[in-house]
């Protein structure tokens, strides 16, 4: 799945085994790296995955990347289990590839900008040091099932972890060991995680369940709870499933919503003052469903697009709402940079959904036991049945066999 980030001199996109960081401060040419042009691992014949199979059959795809809060650096991981961290000025250049342990699932670089924090689809955090970029990583915790988004506060004091079964855990970064606090409510996996540039304690989480959550994270109390499919205007009646795959906050306090594979956008604004902290403000319609979307430092709000004709668009914040740019230079520079590299993209079109398998399955038991025990049922008297047939078969068989043994009565004549 294509993915998006945005920071002062760069947007950057990913998407299969490449990325590309456009610049929109000057005329530069595009920086693009190829991870099956990278160093691959030093065979070992016990050398396997944890998912069971050889590291031959690992493909190059990117998993997850993300940009320092600083900019400088970026880093992104890939499916043969590369950690490739980048230096982004004074030009953009490979600092180094480490190894990861496991697949992963998310990664984020602390506020300082000194530490990678990489999760795993083990349920392990495990930390990478930016400067000592050679030192492999080190365990930091632990869950019990598949982590699917890791942040951190903004303050660098406190590790925030989601995972498939419903839990947000808040750690101390510095002593991972001691946990905070849990944010616990969602009904399905959690996907998505954003700390608020606006109020520091403020978590906002994004969830199978089609709800975002608002939480007051070092207490695990909950806020506000937003059910998009309320706000999409769908029937309480429709099963339709909604995922929620990013939610992006602002520096100026707005926050973005995206729906996997919705072709909209919700915007709201936060309010510390007002009993409902996030009140919607706006809901983009899309020409096309997005891959992503992202802020960058000065509040703009670019979205990636499943569209070689149109594959960004760009939306400032007016007095009048949200309105969508295009003749902005810093929009023509990345969407001419997209549509001339428009073969990375190629490879996250009709695209599995990543959060199909991560539902949970239920099973109607006492429907399957009633069908069952019915069918038992049906089954003993059927056979009681033959057995009757075959006891009265039995008993005329028998009255008939004493009949013919009996002895014919003899008679005498009186004369």
């Amino acid at each position: 799945m294509a993915a998006l980030a945005a920071c002062e001199d760069w947007v950057v996109a990913t998407s299969g085994k490449s990325l590309i960081a456009v610049p929109i401060k000057s005329e530069r040419e595009p920086f693009l790296y190829d991870c099956s042009k990278a160093e691959q691992k030093p065979k070992d014949s016990n050398n396997k995955s944890e998912e069971g199979g050889s590291e031959e059959t690992s493909t190059d795809k990117i998993l997850a990347f993300a940009i320092s809060s600083c900019g400088k650096f970026c880093a992104l991981t890939d499916d043969r289990k590369r950690l490739v961290l980048f230096r982004t000025v004074p030009s953009w250049h490979r600092v180094s590839i480490r190894w990861v342990v496991r697949r992963c699932t998310s990664l984020v670089f602390t506020e300082a900008g000194d530490e990678i924090l990489v999760a795993d689809k083990s349920g392990d955090v495990y930390s990478f040091s930016v400067l000592e970029y050679e030192k492999e990583g080190q365990l930091k915790l632990g869950h019990l099932s598949m982590l699917l988004a890791v942040a951190v506060s903004n303050n660098d004091k406190y590790v925030i972890t989601a995972d498939r079964d419903e839990k947000v855990r808040v750690s101390v970064l510095k002593s991972p060991h001691n946990i905070q606090s849990f944010c616990l409510g969602h009904r399905e996996f959690v996907s998505a995680l954003c700390t608020s540039a606006l109020h520091p304690n403020w978590l906002l989480s994004g969830s199978g369940d089609g709800t975002v959550k608002l939480w007051e994270y070092e207490t695990g109390r909950q806020l506000q709870s937003l059910d998009l499919k309320d706000l999409a205007g769908m029937s309480p009646s429709n099963t339709k499933r909604l995922a929620i795959s990013r939610v992006v906050s602002s520096p100026d306090g707005h926050v973005a919503v995206l729906c996997e594979s919705v072709p909209a956008v919700h915007l709201f604004r936060a309010d510390v003052e007002t009993e409902q902290k996030l009140i919607p403000s706006e809901t983009l319609t899309l020409p096309h469903a997005a891959w992503d979307l992202t802020f960058d430092p000065r509040g703009h709000l670019w979205v990636q697009l499943e569209s070689q004709d149109q594959p960004i668009l760009l939306y400032t914040h007016t007095q009048d709402g949200w309105e969508c740019e295009s003749q902005s230079p810093e929009l023509k520079m990345v969407m001419e940079a997209l549509q001339s590299h428009w073969d990375i993209f190629k490879d996250s079109l009709h695209l599995e959904s990543p959060f199909k398998h991560l539902y949970k399955v239920n099973f109607d038991n006492m429907a399957s036991y009633l069908e069952k025990k019915q069918e038992r049922i049906q089954q003993q008297g059927q056979k009681g049945g033959k057995k009757r047939v075959g006891r009265l078969h039995q008993s005329n068989g028998a009255s008939k066999k004493a009949k013919m043994d009996t002895p014919p009565a003899v008679t005498h004549d009186s004369g």
